[in-house]
Parts: structure tokens; C-alpha cells; sequence
């Protein structure tokens, strides 16, 4: 690709094909190096008027463009398949406004979750839903995946903080989706249909978020229980009964071994349940039906913390990654789950996730935000042992088939990228993935925004065009 037209747009030091950077671009965290895919050129605007420049450029050249920011998503979404350009989107990483009064902030896409939450503190806000990886992804990348965190059992996912967008076309045009009033019945609801769209329809150069008042209270605590069963009931009968918790996650008993391996814990290698409650008032009184409803599961252990100490209570739960990564230094961390199903299947599914582990061979920790039905897990593979992984691909796609069999989603916060495409007609049917392409011919005819993802013959290399004359 003759990259010149992206120097006379940008300037030189907005445009780069250097190796070193070609290939950091070819990857995010969920993609081995031997599966990459690099791009022609990386460009990093810092401005809606560059982006709308590289676009319209682009398409008018047939030059694909996928959407990049910090690179730490795990399904191959921001791998540029077809190569073309990386844009790059890191740049763009200002606060532009702060209205305490309004409970919203206007960002860039390349701002980070800490600047988000310090913006916010300010003025005695926060941004509730934040992902887990909040403090290394940019809120660019978590609307374009849907994303969401341990507190979307109270609070609700991105998608539901998200008031207005600006998005810049594949052509190049500029349109503002949503609206910064708290709720809108005009038109076509175009705010909903980018967030999650994974960078396939537009990219996001503005987001109105809505923030919350921190609460006046805020405290955390920790459950252990003898069996898995046990401590999955647990959590569904706490969700069931109405226990305003913030978070609750659960560890199984191979997830609370690794972590207690890695933090040098001294606790006992068997599931846990981590609690998290928020309040202005009456906070004592919430735990305290908590406590009764999980007491009916034979809880061994019961533990609340203040604020001040729950970081020493909570560190088993938020060290977990780095602690799998380094339980088995023969093994590497492969096939991320993320399934997600209705609370009533939640105990069941994981029983499903650990009998396959024994009927494999495989070590299959599972772990995740319980109190929304969604299940993490990770499969360790010996990455020399084509036999292990061959196990762990087929016990990885059953799970999914399974969640989606009782009524759940192949993904609750990743998002499909590449390594989920196989799944999207089984969850979806086929008459809702044709319109799915529908909506992408329509605003993206030439496909040039990220393609090679979603859809399921784009894993044939396959693209999504339109009908229009200039489309290829």
C-alpha cells in the first residue's frame, strides 16, 4: 500500500510504517503472534477532522481501516485482518468537559478509566461501570465492545451510562448519535447501534457519559464454602432475594488455589464468593440480609471489611489473572470465556465448564461476576502439545454451545471480533445476522471499517459489501 496520501493528510509524525510498530498493531491480548495479522501503516489522529480525512480517503481508495486503542481486548477485535491501516486512537485522550451539575463528562476515545474516575472524583462522581481492565483500556475501546465490569450487577453496563456519541462514518461524514438529555423517543436509537459495534460502523471521536454520586458507604467481604454447588446457590438465591450488592464474583476452588499460589494467602484452596455493597445510609443492615440468605448455604467463613481494608480482602479476586498466568510456567492461558446466561443456569453451566475439564484432561478455572450470570474462565494448554490444545478448542466452543442452548450469550463482555464469528447465527439466527449485515452494507457499502470480524464467513476471508457502484 503507497501509505504518501496518509503523510499529506496527517503529517509525518501522524503516520507510521515502521516495523516495530507495524507489529504491535497486529495483535491484541487474546491473539498469538503466529495468528496476527499487520497492518500497511499505523496512523494516530487527534482530531475528528483527521479521522474524517483518513476515512474518506481510505474508502475512496479501497483501503480497509481498523479501529485501534490500547490493544487489550481478547478476541481479535482490533487485529486489522485484512491489513490496510491501523488507526490508532490514543492520542485523542483529552477530558473535554465536566457538568457536576448534569452528572455527565464529555471524553475522547483515548481516555483511560483513571482519568475518567479522577475527572469524576472531583466532584464526588464516579463513572460505575467500569470493567475489571478499566485502568488499562480506553473508554474508545469499551464502547466499541460493549464492555462492562463487576458492578453490572447494580449499576448496569457501558452501554447504560452512554448518552450521546460522535461518530465519524466510513465516508467520511460526522453525525452526533443519542442526545445529552437522560432519555430521548426521537428517531432511531443510532447511539445503542454503535456501542458494541466493535469499530465495524464508525469510529467514536466524543462520548457524553453520565456519572453517579459516590456513595456515602462502601464496604466488602468474602464468603468460603465447602462445594462449588454450595457457593453458586448461594449467589443466585442473594440475586433472587433482592440483596443490593455492588459486586459479587465467585472463585472456584482451582481459581481460589492459583490466587492463594500467587498472593501467598492463607486461606483455604475452595470457592469464594466476594461481596461488594454501596449506600448512603443503612449499608449494616443490607449485609446483614446478605449474610442471612448465604448463611443457608453453609457458608465456613464470613468476613466484612471496611473500605480502608478491603483492597487485603478483595486481592484474591483481583490479582486472579496475573495468577493463572503464572500458576503453570508449562502452560499458557488460552480461549478467555466470557459466556453469560440467565442467574438460574449460572451454577449449572459452571458444573458443565468443570465436568468437561475432567472428561478433557484440562485445567479449567472458573471464576467471574456471578451476581449478572456471567462465567470467565481460562483453559491452560501446554503450548508444545497439539493434542491439549486440539481438547481445548472443543471443550472452549461446547461451553459456548451450551450457554447459548439455555438461553445465554457466546459473549457478555468481549465482545465477537474473530474468535467468536462461528457462534453469531447459533445465538442469533440467521434471519437476525442478515440484518446485522444489512445495517453494515448500508453505512459501511465498501467495508472498510474493520473488516473480517463479526461474521461468521469473514473467518473465509470473506468481506460485507454493499450494492452500491462503488462497491468492489
Amino acid at each position: 500500500m503507497d501509505h504518501t496520501f496518509l503523510v499529506d493528510l496527517l503529517g509525518e509524525n501522524q503516520v507510521s510504517t515502521a516495523e516495530s510498530t507495524l507489529t504491535e498493531h497486529a495483535t491484541d491480548w487474546g491473539t498469538e503472534d503466529s495468528d496476527g495479522a499487520p497492518p500497511d501503516a499505523v496512523v494516530y489522529p487527534d482530531s475528528t477532522e483527521d479521522i474524517s480525512a483518513v476515512l474518506a480517503a481510505a474508502t475512496e481508495r479501497g483501503i480497509p481501516v481498523t479501529p485501534y486503542a490500547a490493544g487489550t481486548s481478547l478476541e481479535g477485535n482490533p487485529v486489522p485482518a485484512h491489513g490496510g491501516i491501523s488507526m490508532n486512537l490514543t492520542r485523542m485522550d483529552a477530558v473535554l468537559d465536566v457538568r457536576p451539575d448534569d452528572f455527565q463528562l464529555d471524553v475522547e476515545p483515548g481516555v483511560m478509566g483513571p482519568e475518567i474516575e479522577a475527572a469524576a472524583g472531583q466532584h464526588g462522581l464516579f463513572f460505575p461501570p467500569l470493567p475489571s481492565s478499566g485502568d488499562i483500556s480506553t473508554i474508545g475501546g469499551m464502547i466499541a465492545n460493549a464492555a462492562s465490569g463487576m458492578q453490572t450487577v447494580k449499576y448496569g453496563e457501558i452501554a447504560d451510562w452512554v448518552l450521546e456519541l460522535e461518530v465519524v462514518l466510513a465516508d467520511g461524514s460526522v453525525i452526533t448519535a443519542g442526545s445529552k438529555a437522560v432519555k430521548t423517543s426521537s428517531g432511531y436509537n443510532l447511539r445503542d447501534l454503535f456501542v458494541g459495534s466493535e469499530g465495524t460502523l464508525g469510529v467514536v471521536t466524543r462520548a457524553t457519559l453520565e456519572l453517579a454520586g459516590r456513595p456515602e458507604q462502601i464496604k466488602g467481604g468474602r464468603a468460603l464454602f465447602a462445594t462449588l454447588d454450595d457457593a453458586a446457590a448461594a449467589v443466585s438465591d442473594a440475586v433472587r432475594s433482592g440483596v443490593d450488592v455492588a459486586k459479587i464474583e465467585l472463585l472456584d476452588a482451582e481459581a481460589a488455589t492459583m490466587s492463594n499460589a500467587y498472593t501467598g494467602a492463607d486461606l483455604p484452596d475452595q470457592p469464594m464468593v466476594f461481596l461488594e455493597f454501596h449506600a448512603d445510609h443503612g449499608i449494616d443492615d443490607e449485609i446483614a440480609f446478605c449474610e442471612a440468605v448465604l448463611a443457608d448455604h453453609d457458608p465456613e467463613r464470613f468476613e466484612i471489611a471496611d473500605e480502608e481494608r478491603m483492597d487485603d480482602l478483595w486481592r484474591a479476586r483481583k490479582d486472579l489473572a496475573p495468577a493463572i498466568d503464572d500458576y503453570d510456567p508449562d502452560r499458557v492461558f488460552r480461549h478467555p470465556g466470557d459466556v453469560t446466561v440467565p442467574i438460574s443456569e449460572y451454577g449449572t453451566l459452571i458444573a458443565y465448564a468443570k465436568s468437561l475439564a475432567g472428561e478433557y484432561d484440562l485445567s479449567i478455572p472458573c471464576f467471574g461476576h456471578a451476581g449478572d450470570g456471567n462465567v470467565h474462565y481460562a483453559i491452560l494448554v501446554d503450548p508444545d502439545d497439539p493434542d491439549e490444545a486440539a481438547r481445548a478448542k472443543e471443550a472452549h466452543s461446547r461451553i459456548i454451545e451450551r450457554a447459548i442452548e439455555v438461553g445465554g450469550t457466546a459473549t457478555g463482555e468481549h465482545g465477537i471480533g474473530q474468535g467468536k464469528r462461528g457462534y453469531l447465527v447459533a445465538e442469533h439466527g440467521e434471519e437476525a445476522v442478515e440484518a446485522m449485515r444489512a445495517v453494515k452494507r448500508a453505512l459501511d457499502p465498501n467495508d472498510t471499517l474493520n473488516p473480517g470480524k463479526l461474521f461468521p464467513e469473514t473467518a473465509d476471508g470473506e468481506r460485507v459489501k454493499g450494492t452500491l457502484p462503488d462497491a468492489e
